[in-house]
């Protein structure tokens, strides 16, 4: 191997593979996605720095070094992985918590300013308006009770709305801004 024979390094991954696998499963606690990576690391690692060896318990002795250092890279890249993804899940859930609070806000501000303008319709337009959208009068009935056509309800409903909608929105455009 320390020749770049990659017959060598066929024999020596077959041979120390499941061994060196084994070994790591135990030390891991049987953490098998740690396990595959230090083992892989491992053996990237042999590649690299390997160097000749006397005898077989010397070798062995090594890479159970690199496998144990592998384990423990393995076991900082995962738990830096894993502190990032909490930081990224509470900043996304402190925006979201910042946003739902803003919404809120824009709507008071918004139903407020619509309570306004409604209050300031004539008598006979908020009767109207209120009938429709707080009691949820049906325009048939409406129409029945004012003694009107239907067409002149839906008429008379839809100009309310326009002028309430330019109203409101005039007066959220020169509300002062915090």
């Amino acid at each position: 191997m320390t020749k770049g024979d990659e017959d060598a390094y066929r024999n020596f991954h077959k041979a120390y593979f499941p061994r060196c696998y084994r070994y790591l499963l135990v030390v891991a606690a049987g953490d098998e996605d740690v396990v595959r990576e230090a083992v892989q690391s491992t053996f990237l690692r042999v590649v690299r720095y390997i160097k000749p060896f006397d005898e077989e318990s010397r070798f062995w002795n090594w890479l159970t070094v690199l496998a144990r250092t592998a384990l423990a890279d393995q076991r900082r890249k995962r738990n830096r992985y894993v502190a990032l993804l909490e930081r990224f899940i509470g900043h996304a859930q402190a925006e979201s918590e910042s946003a739902a609070a803003n919404d809120d806000e824009a709507d008071a501000r918004l139903l407020t300013t619509l309570e306004h303008y409604v209050h300031s319709l004539s008598p006979d337009e908020r009767e109207l308006v209120e009938r429709k959208y707080l009691i949820r009068e049906s325009v048939r009935d409406i129409a029945a009770s004012l003694q009107i056509s239907e067409k002149a309800v839906e008429s008379r409903l839809t100009r309310v709305r326009v002028k309430l909608k330019t109203e409101v929105l005039n007066g959220l455009k020169n509300e002062p801004q915090d």
